[in-house]
């Protein structure tokens, strides 16, 4: 059986087959290097440097800054669901050869020094600041690579379910759970470029302005002309006020009720003869001005008769732009795709796993998460080819992110020799030169 402490394993099934435990250099996470060096390029290491304040003196300070930022960013964008992996990634080839010269040999920090270091240093209040503050800048640095003049961002919120008694949680009855509720802002690509953590019986709406205005004004500042789009969560005034004050063109949902349905009554009765297998489809736009507005806006109604269904589906959608009705729907339809990537950076970053007491330690968390959802969104769609370019970022972590490896040294130099599976030494040179030839931020 080999259970000597020296000898390996032999398992019965194959007697050719031996098993050991000496696999110290072998890493699953190669294809992280990748992310790594788009980092590089994106001058991840300036912007920690500009925007985190590195408080700790003496000893404290065995583990840089960045080394510890990128510890806990990359384990989320690999995967890793808590801090207690830490512990088992420290001597992991692929964690050490990210960081510093420092780490090659030693190891990364343990679980104890990186809780620290989310939930104390980076909880302070400038670091908490510095961390929005880097986030922004780390995804408008790449706003100019095949950018669209226009920009049009989608705001949406999302549950996170709490784990015992955390600060500032509560029950929320829409999610019918104890949780946060926390609010992102997305553009078209898919960036994050705001998020903002709440207590879990907030309205969907609740701090709208803190998260949308500043990046209204970014962007309009960078000369770009913006749209907006919201569900019903965010048909309130003062946010079309706030808009059109800003020359901001929004196609936002109108929850149903019955002051609109008298607008299209003409609409709601089935057409005339034998129902049709496809969607009979009906559009109208008219002014409304609701008790709450200061004055009428352009409302577009939707009006489908499916078969096999007796009541129509009807939808509203308070709007200032100048298209026609069907295609005002078609660009409001287009924000499904926020409510996917929040969907991705819960599957792929945890970044709704929140597990700390402390409401502060949990929006460093988030912000943690946000910025490696970021990276791991910036390496799909400024690096890899069209053909992989809709991967998922699960797919992502499954096919790229997951390549083995072995971790040798000679002489002065590494060498990591990875598997040949999905990520292999073809699409590796394609994805580098990729990165090589992105712009250098300036800075």
């Amino acid at each position: 059986m080999g259970e000597s402490q020296n000898q390996p394993f032999q398992l019965s099934f194959n007697r050719f087959l031996r098993v050991d435990f000496r696999g110290s250099r072998v890493t699953s996470d190669g294809g992280l290097l990748l992310v790594r060096e788009l980092d590089e390029r994106l001058g991840l290491t300036r912007l920690i440097q500009n925007h985190l304040v590195d408080s700790r003196t003496g000893r404290n300070t065995q583990f840089p800054l960045a080394d510890l930022f990128r510890q806990s960013a990359y384990s989320r964008l690999a995967g890793y669901e808590d801090l207690n992996d830490a512990t088992r990634l420290a001597r992991d080839p692929t964690f050490r050869l990210m960081g510093s010269e420092k780490v090659w040999e030693r190891g990364v920090a343990l679980t104890s020094t990186l809780h620290w270091f989310e939930t104390d240093l980076l909880a302070r209040e400038e670091n908490l600041t510095g961390l929005v503050r880097l986030n922004r800048e780390l995804v408008a640095q790449t706003e100019g690579v095949g950018s669209p003049h226009r920009v049009v961002l989608d705001m949406d919120s999302s549950e996170s379910p709490v784990y015992g008694e955390q600060e500032q949680s509560a029950y929320n009855g829409y999610f019918e759970s104890v949780c946060y509720h926390p609010l992102f802002l997305f553009n078209r690509q898919g960036d994050c470029l705001a998020a903002k953590l709440r207590p879990g019986n907030v309205h969907s709406a609740e701090g709208w302005e803190e998260v949308l205005l500043p990046e209204l004004e970014r962007q309009q500042q960078n000369g770009k002309e913006v749209a907006f789009r919201g569900d019903a969560a965010f048909a309130k005034p003062e946010i079309y006020q706030a808009l059109e004050q800003r020359g901001v063109k929004y196609a936002i949902r109108l929850p149903a009720n019955e002051n609109l349905e008298r607008h299209i009554d003409e609409l709601l009765t089935r057409p005339v003869g034998r129902p049709s297998q496809k969607p009979v489809v009906c559009y109208k736009r008219f002014l409304y001005q609701a008790a709450s507005w200061r004055r009428a806006r352009q409302v577009v109604a939707k009006v489908e008769f499916h078969a096999g269904e007796l009541f129509p589906r009807v939808g509203f959608i308070v709007t200032n732009l100048g298209l026609p009705s069907r295609a005002v729907v078609r660009f409001y339809n287009k924000r499904g795709t926020a409510e996917q990537w929040i969907k991705e950076g819960k599957l792929a970053v945890n970044w709704t796993r929140l597990s700390c007491h402390r409401f502060r330690g949990n929006e460093v968390r988030l912000w943690l998460s946000v910025i490696a959802y970021n990276l791991g969104n910036l390496w799909r769609r400024l690096a890899l080819p069209k053909k992989i370019g809709s991967w998922s970022l699960t797919s992502l972590q499954q096919r790229l992110v997951k390549t083995g490896g072995r971790l040798i040294k000679h002489a002065r130099y590494y060498w990591l020799l990875l598997a040949e599976g999905h990520l292999h030494r073809r699409l590796f040179s394609q994805l580098l030169r990729r990165i090589y030839a992105l712009p250098v931020p300036s800075g």
